[in-house]
This record gives C-alpha cells, structure tokens and sequence, in this order.
C-alpha cells in the first residue's frame, strides 16, 4: 500500500488527505466542485477548512479516473451518497485497492452499514472503516487524534492503522468491523438528544442523563446486531460519543441545539448523518426487540411526530427501573 486517495473534498475528508500527506508523499483528494480543486492547487487551501494551509502534497481533482492508481482509498462521502457513488467508483479502481469507509450512518434505504453498501458494489478488493473521535479542523491542524481503523482481516487492519499513522494521528486496529461502525452511526443520534436538551436549557445534570443512558441504548443495539460490547467501550463508541455530545463543531449535535431552541429540523437534516440514521436504526431496534427510548424519542422528534416538549414529558414518565439491568 504506497498510494492514499480520498474522495469527498469536505472538511473530513480534506482533514484526512492534509493528515495522510504529512507523510511527505502526494495524496490524491476528488472531490465534486472544480473551484474547490483549484483553490486546493493553487493557493494550498480550502474554504472547508478555513485558516489552515494545506500540505503541498495534496492535489485535488474532480474526476474518478484521479484514484486508477491508489492502493487506499478513503471514501469521505456521506454515508445517503455512499449507494450510489460506488457505482462508478468500482469500475475505476485497480484490483485490490482497499476502499476505507470514512463516514459514520446507515444506508437510509438499504437498512446496511456503509461498509456493507461499499462491499455489495465492490469486488475487485477489501473493504475496511475507519472511525473515531475528531473534528475535521483539529485533524488537519494536527492537533492529537486516535481513531479506530476496522477490518475483517486484522493483519490488513494492522496493516491500515500502520500505513495511516502519523505523528499526531495515531489509529488503532480492530476486527470488529460491525461495532466501529454503529458505534461512529449511533453515537449522531445520541448527539441530537444531547444538543436538544442544551438548547432547552434541561441543564448539565440532564446532559449528564441522556447521554449515559443512550450510552446503554447504543451498546444493547450493538450487540444484538452482531458488534463486540468492547468496541463500544472504544474510541469509535464511548470516545466519539463524548466528543459528539459536548462541542456545536458536531452538526449532530448543532441539530439538536436548534431543535430544543424551537428551530425546523428539516433546515439542519441534510448536514447531520443523525437526522437520517435514527429512524432506520429504530427500526431495526423494534425488530430486533430492543428498547430504546431515547433512540424512539429522536427518531420522532426529528420526523415530526411528537414535540421536544412530548418527548421529554414521555421519557420522565417512564416506569422506574433497575440501573444494573442493562
């Protein structure tokens, strides 16, 4: 593995191609926008990431055919694009590039993990995630980073987090593929559950509440749908969670600010990946038998079916129950 691609020239996946280029080497970043590729080459520099000169390596295109030759490529689209980017994205590639999935959701109408929609396009070579706790800004400036970076095969997972690490980037391997990815999908519902009671004023105790408790929902989900409860406990669960929960540098978590403050959800869903998975994962939450209130409470928030006020009303009246019954 010797060439990095990265397609989807927004702020993740600029912070990713600035990361991975600090590595010396040139990184090829495709992206949609021919003005952006041109700021990119030319001025070093992207209106994504304002304030931060990128790396001379990396240089920017807006056509696939720019990722024929990479051995990695790091799929920075959001996961409702993913579907039907890979369509072409597949005849391009050589045999055996590693397609990374970048993005933290769950196709909306497939019902499947990014890396599942990636794998059922793809065949010419392996599919891996890579997921964790950071904000596009503070990975391009070079700020300390851990993520974790998935595969099936763990040598090939070994392999990613060695050929990705940088010195202020640091991944960490794993096999569990299904948890890292719930745990990155998940985690932007439970940011909106956040972001509402902050912006209604619920307080920190509450804050406090909601995201421990969708903590419970996320790792009882997870495990039913196949992940390692460990992984969850990781940076792709528990670290992105806290992350995700506490800064309005999440759009997830922007999202629910705004809706506790009384704002249309529908004029934020298209920029948080939370909006789009919480209904789908509550409906595999249902048929898989699993209750998850807080997950019910933003799924229907965010599609209009009960107010801010009716939820909160609903949850607080709730039966009492065992903590140490999870």
């Amino acid at each position: 593995m010797t060439t990095i691609g990265v397609l989807g020239s927004g702020a993740w996946g600029s912070a990713l191609a600035q990361t991975a280029a600090r590595g010396g080497e040139t990184v090829r970043l495709v992206g949609r926008d021919p003005l952006v590729a041109t700021r990119v080459n030319t001025r070093h520099e992207t209106p994504h990431l304002p304030g931060i000169r990128l790396e001379p390596g990396v240089r920017a295109d807006t056509d696939l055919a720019a990722l024929a030759a990479v051995d990695v490529v790091l799929l920075a689209v959001p996961a409702q694009a993913t579907q039907a980017l890979m369509a072409s994205l597949a005849s391009v590639l050589k045999p055996g590039t590693v397609v990374v999935s970048c993005a933290k959701g769950i196709d909306r109408s497939t019902g499947l993990l990014v890396a599942e929609v990636i794998a059922d396009a793809y065949l010419r070579g392996p599919v891996a995630v890579l997921s964790g706790p950071g904000f596009a800004m503070e990975v391009a400036a070079g700020l300390p980073t851990a993520v974790s970076v998935a595969a099936e095969d763990r040598v090939l997972a070994e392999a990613l987090a060695r050929r990705l690490a940088r010195p202020g980037f640091r991944p960490y391997a794993t096999g569990d593929v299904t948890g890292v990815q719930l745990g990155g999908a998940l985690k932007n519902v439970f940011a909106i559950a956040a972001g509402v009671v902050a912006g209604r004023r619920l307080g920190a105790s509450a804050e406090a509440a909601v995201i421990t408790r969708g903590f419970v929902e996320m790792r009882r989900l997870a495990a039913a749908w196949g992940a390692k409860s460990e992984t969850l406990m990781g940076l792709s669960g528990l670290g992105d969670l806290v992350l995700t929960c506490r800064s309005v540098q999440s759009r997830n978590f922007a999202l629910g600010v705004a809706i506790g403050e009384g704002q249309d959800p529908a004029r934020f869903g298209k920029l948080a990946e939370g909006a789009f998975t919480a209904g789908i994962a509550l409906e595999r939450a249902v048929a898989l038998g699993i209750e998850a209130p807080i997950l019910t409470a933003v799924a229907d928030v965010v599609e209009g079916r009960i107010t801010v006020d009716g939820a909160v009303e609903r949850l607080l009246s709730r039966p009492l129950k065992r903590e140490d019954v999870i």
